[in-house]
């Protein structure tokens, strides 16, 4: 328990703490989506699975790139976010997830969101869309 608890202040000093988050959600994600039809697996679910991806990916380019760079993954970020949202609400509308099910990805999502609001504000951003 004490290492972990040192792992997310590391995690927190170092600013990556989205990264938990998006890595927490993929997990969660991943189990729900093997639980889908056969035919759905294949199609939303790897729609589902590529976006998850390139949100890990471009937030960790995201970390690595000069601070006036940022912003262009960020807005990519943003609309994975986005369109994970839409997603997740197609399978819950034809009930291939449960309420539950929906509220807490919705909720994961929301959570990653938030920080990336903050991180798109940090770098002074007015408009960014």
């Amino acid at each position: 328990m004490l290492k972990e608890r040192v792992y997310m202040k590391n995690i927190r000093n170092n600013k990556l703490v989205i990264i938990v988050k998006i890595e927490k959600y993929i997990e969660y994600m991943l189990i729900i989506l093997l639980k889908l039809p056969r035919t759905e697996k294949f199609n939303i679910g790897n729609e589902i699975k590529v976006s998850m991806y390139e949100i890990l990916r471009n937030t960790l380019f995201a970390s690595k790139v000069d601070k006036n760079k940022r912003l262009e993954f960020y807005n990519i970020v943003d609309s994975h976010i986005y369109f994970q949202r839409i997603c997740i609400r197609i399978m819950y509308n034809n009930k291939w997830i449960d309420e539950k099910k929906y509220k807490y990805s919705n909720e994961l999502l929301s959570e990653i969101g938030k920080i990336l609001g903050g991180l798109i504000k940090a770098l002074g951003v007015k408009d960014y869309a």
